[in-house]
């Protein structure tokens, strides 16, 4: 009996210490409770993190114990070292809520729970750059807009490499403006923008978009600005001159295709056999020889009217020609030409 009680007396004993140890360390600074850290809170998905638990008093011995949830992830015991766990942030139920623990003796503590959350990152952003020019001034607007990337995305405007704006937020999916005047010059401008959301090391600047100098007129810049209308307008007188000429085409090519061909010979051979005609009949008539009349045969207007013609070679006496007179040839010949 007496062994019992002795039992219980020491027990009591050693809670009553562990009580006492757990009031001296919740004095202030003395056992802290544990921070729970990450680089980044806004990932990717399939992002790659750390995650880190420390106590600020490294003279302790500390167990610590990892929670995602109700699951206990991780546990490691050690003094002033932070617990370090590499995680992979793939699906909805990866985000957390995370939990840090730490234990020293009979004491324990919490750290506030981590969250992450998913962001996707934005792409190169579109510069559009709209220009008013008068005499004296010019009037420029600058639109900014990065069509893909989680909300809110910050825009910065610059001037070659000179940051020309503070930081424009935009909730919503619309185009960050920059209203500037300046005098015209002769100089040459440069300007792009740069867009960022909550992803760390996720920036995007845009191409740079360069304004000509002015000296009383837009130049190139105009032209660049009014060349697809006049490109359009091109395309638009071509499609009308197509659809006007097709049908005329067609009818041209109708009426060709229904023209009768007679022994294979066009208009354009009747044209010449009568040509042929005409002139022989000029011709003097060589005695002795009667020349070979024309036979003609016509049709009526709807059709090609044809005429074919047979000329009568002439035959006649001729001196030789200077350069036949060489030493090896030989004189006496005869030579004839063929008269239409």
């Amino acid at each position: 009996m007496w062994k019992n009680s002795f039992l219980v007396f020491l027990f009591s004993l050693s809670v009553q210490k562990a009580a006492l140890d757990c009031e001296r360390l919740r004095k202030p600074n003395e056992f802290p409770s544990p921070s729970l850290r990450s680089q980044t809170e806004t990932v990717m998905r399939g992002q790659n993190v750390s995650l880190s638990c420390f106590l600020q008093n490294t003279s302790l011995e500390i167990t610590y114990f990892l929670f995602r949830g109700e699951k206990c992830l991780q546990t490691q015991d050690g003094k002033g070292e932070p617990m370090t766990i590499n995680l992979t942030v793939s699906e909805a139920h990866d985000l957390g809520p995370y939990k840090c623990k730490v234990q020293v003796a009979n004491c324990s503590k919490y750290s506030h729970p981590f969250q992450f959350t998913f962001a996707d990152p934005v792409t190169a952003p579109v510069l559009n750059i709209s220009v008013i020019q008068t005499k004296t001034d010019r009037y420029i607007t600058l639109r900014c807009i990065s069509f893909n990337g989680s909300l809110p995305i910050d825009y910065i405007f610059f001037e070659k490499n000179i940051t020309i704006s503070p930081v424009i937020s935009k909730d919503v999916r619309k185009p960050a403006e920059l209203n500037i005047t300046e005098s015209n010059t002769a100089e040459v401008k440069e300007y792009r923008c740069k867009a960022k959301n909550r992803l760390p090391d996720r920036v995007k600047y845009s191409q740079p978009v360069i304004i000509p100098s002015t000296g009383g007129d837009c130049g190139p810049f105009c032209l660049q600005l009014l060349l697809p209308g006049l490109l359009l307008v091109l395309i638009v007188i071509i499609l009308i001159l197509a659809f006007w000429m097709l049908p005329k085409y067609k009818a041209r090519k109708a009426m060709k295709d229904s023209a009768p061909r007679v022994y294979g010979n066009t208009p354009m051979e009747a044209g010449i056999y009568a040509n042929v005609c005409e002139n022989q009949a000029d011709e003097k008539p060589v005695p002795g020889l009667e020349p070979k009349q024309c036979a003609s045969s016509a049709q009526d207007g709807a059709e090609y009217s044809q005429e074919i013609q047979y000329a009568a070679p002439v035959f006649q006496q001729v001196a030789p020609r200077d350069q036949e007179n060489s030493n090896n040839s030989k004189g006496g010949y005869v030579y004839s030409e063929l008269v239409f």
